[in-house]
C-alpha cells in the first residue's frame, strides 16, 4: 500500500514592512528560515518577514498553489479574514 503523500501548506507571513506574503511549502518551518537568512523570495529578501501569521494545510501542492494564487490577487482586508479563518480552525 503506498504511502499517502504529505501535504502542502499555504503560509502567510508578516513582514517588516507591514506587508503580508503568502506562499507555498512541504516543510513551513524549514521555508521560513530560508526567508528569514535571505534565500528566499526576492520580496522577502527586500521586506524581511517577522513571522508566521497562519498555515492551512492542502491535500497537495496544485491545491496549495491554487490556493496561494487565490490569496495572493485578494486585498489585505480578504487576507485578514483568511488569517482570522484559519484561526478559527481545529488544529
Amino acid at each position: 500500500m503506498p504511502a499517502e503523500p504529505a501535504p502542502w501548506y499555504v503560509y502567510l507571513l508578516e513582514c517588516r514592512n507591514g506587508s503580508y506574503y503568502a506562499g507555498i511549502s512541504n516543510d513551513v518551518d524549514a521555508r521560513f528560515q530560508a526567508h528569514l537568512c535571505g534565500k528566499g523570495a526576492r520580496y522577502t529578501r527586500a521586506n524581511p518577514p517577522l513571522k508566521v501569521l497562519a498555515v492551512r494545510a492542502y491535500p497537495d501542492r496544485a491545491a496549495a498553489s491554487k490556493a496561494e494564487w487565490a490569496l495572493k490577487k485578494q486585498p489585505r482586508e480578504r487576507k485578514l479574514a483568511w488569517l482570522q479563518a484559519a484561526d478559527a480552525e481545529p488544529t
